[in-house]
C-alpha cells in the first residue's frame, strides 16, 4: 500500500509534532482540529520548530518547503484523501472512539486508522469501526520531532498488512518502531508512569522534597530529568489518567494513583501547561 497523504487529528502538542515529522519526511499532511485559531497557532509553532532545527543544520530542505506540505481543516471530511490517519486528541476513550467511528464512515476502506493513545486499549478503539483489521496504535514520544521511539501496538484483529505498512512508515520517519501487545500502558508508560507515581508517594510521605527527589534520581540513576519534573512536562492530568488505566486494567493495587497526584489534578495544578505542578513555572 502506497501512503502519500497523512491525516492528523488534533493540533495539540503531540499532533503538531506528529504533523511536523510526517511533513519533514516528504509526506502531505492534513492537520485537523475543531478550532481554527488552534490550527493557525499550530502552524506558527511548527514553523518556529522547523526554523530552530534549520538553524542547527538538521533539515535537508527549507522550513517553508516542509510546512507547505501541511494543510489544515476543521472538518473530519478532509480525511477522505488520507491513506493513514493518526488520531492524537486528549486521552479520553469516549472521544477517541467517537472520532474513529466518524473516520470509519469518511475514509476509504483501505485507509489505516491509528491512535496515538499512550495507554487506552487499541482493541476497544477498534471495535467501534467496521475495519478493526486496519486499526493500530502509533504511540509517539514527546517531543515528537526529537524522540526516535514509536510504539506500534496491534490488537487481535490488526492485519499483517496494516502492521507492515505502519512499520515501514515509522522507518521512513527515521524513527525506531518497537512492537507491543495491546496491554494497559504498553511498554514505556507501564514502566515510566508507576515510577513517577512512586516519586509522588515519596514526596507525599515526606521522605524528601521535590527537588531532592529529582536530584537523587538524576545523580543516582543517571536520569536526564527527575521524575517530578518529567511529570510536570507530561502533564499531571495525563499521568493520572494513565495510572487509572493501569489500575483498572490490571486490577492490581500496585498501580493505585497517589492521593497527592489526584489532589493536584483536582486543584488544576497540572504542571508546565498550567504554570505550576510540582515546580513553579510562572
Amino acid at each position: 500500500m502506497t501512503i502519500s497523504t497523512i491525516g492528523v487529528i488534533g493540533a495539540g502538542q503531540m499532533g503538531l509534532g506528529i504533523a511536523q515529522s510526517f511533513a519533514t519526511a516528504g509526506l502531505k499532511v492534513i492537520l485537523n482540529d475543531i478550532n481554527e485559531a488552534a490550527l493557525e497557532r499550530g502552524l506558527d509553532t511548527i514553523l518556529n520548530s522547523l526554523e530552530r532545527l534549520n538553524s542547527k543544520g538538521k533539515l535537508q530542505e527549507s522550513s517553508d518547503a516542509i510546512i507547505s506540505r501541511i494543510t489544515t481543516a476543521t472538518e473530519l471530511t478532509a480525511m477522505a484523501d488520507a491513506q493513514l490517519v493518526v488520531e492524537a486528541v486528549i486521552e479520553d476513550e469516549v472521544l477517541k472512539q467517537q472520532i474513529l467511528s466518524e473516520l470509519d464512515w469518511i475514509c476509504p476502506p483501505n485507509t489505516i486508522l491509528a491512535s496515538n493513545t499512550s495507554s487506552i486499549s487499541i482493541t476497544r478503539l477498534a471495535t467501534v469501526t467496521k475495519r478493526p483489521d486496519r486499526v493500530i496504535g502509533m504511540h509517539f514520544m514527546n517531543p515528537v520531532p526529537m524522540m526516535k521511539l514509536v510504539e506500534v501496538i496491534t490488537c487481535l484483529h490488526t492485519s499483517t498488512e496494516t502492521y507492515n505498512s505502519v512499520i515501514e512508515m515509522v522507518n521512513a520517519l527515521e524513527k525506531v518502531p518497537v512492537s507491543a501487545k495491546d496491554r494497559p500502558g504498553f511498554v514505556v508508560n507501564r514502566i515510566l508512569i508507576p515510577m513517577i507515581n512512586e516519586a509522588v508517594f515519596t514526596l507525599d510521605e515526606g521522605v524528601a522534597s521535590a527537588s531532592e527527589i529529582d536530584s537523587a534520581m538524576q545523580l543516582g540513576a543517571a536520569h536526564p530529568m527527575g521524575p517530578l519534573a518529567l511529570a510536570d512536562l507530561i502533564g499531571l492530568d495525563t499521568c493520572l489518567s494513565i495510572m487509572q488505566v493501569l489500575y483498572e486494567g490490571y486490577n492490581d493495587s500496585k498501580y493505585r494513583p497517589c492521593p497527592l497526584l489526584k489532589e493536584m489534578v483536582d486543584s488544576g495544578l497540572l504542571g508546565r501547561k498550567s504554570g505550576r505542578g510540582f515546580f513553579d513555572y510562572s
